[in-house]
């Protein structure tokens, strides 16, 4: 397959147009110019994978010229998922941006209710015990071993 003319222009300029975009300030713009840079990376892929031909599937019948090399489409797979991976992280965080963005004055800042104050009551008495409990353990399982090793310790000295 010779590259047509079409495609090579509608590459570069969608990687043209990718990169002005991405140079704004604007998170969904750089979101845009990204989808874009990865759209015509995988453009870019395809363009350079060679004449058309059969399926790289060796059932008997493919001959070892008419088959067609499968490591363009296994690298514009792995580009598309990673230009998915990447859009999911810009999306998380053009949505953090908005919702800190909308918080005005109040910051990160929540509001505590009477019931939030008691649960953490709770916990710290619960975080209490438990550190008791530790306590109770390390006595119990160490607390043989401890004569022995304060007299190794003191000897020495």
């Amino acid at each position: 397959m010779s590259a047509s003319l079409t495609l090579v222009v509608l590459m570069a300029i969608m990687y043209g147009t990718g990169v002005y975009v991405m140079l704004e300030k604007s998170l969904t713009r750089i979101l845009i110019g990204f989808l874009l840079v990865g759209n015509a990376t995988n453009l870019l892929i395809f363009l350079m994978s060679g004449r058309a031909g059969d399926s790289p599937i060796i059932d008997g019948t493919t001959t070892g010229e008419s088959a067609v090399d499968p490591v363009p489409q296994v690298l514009m797979l792995t580009a598309i998922v990673i230009n998915f991976g990447v859009t999911a992280f810009i999306l998380a965080l053009i949505y953090r941006s908005w919702w800190l963005a909308n918080l005005g004055d109040e910051g990160d800042d929540v509001t505590v209710d009477d019931e939030d104050v008691i649960d953490a009551e709770e916990a710290e008495v619960y975080h209490a015990s438990l550190d008791e409990d530790d306590e109770a353990v390390r006595i119990q399982l160490l607390g043989a071993g401890d004569s022995s090793d304060d007299e190794e310790k003191g000897a020495g000295r």
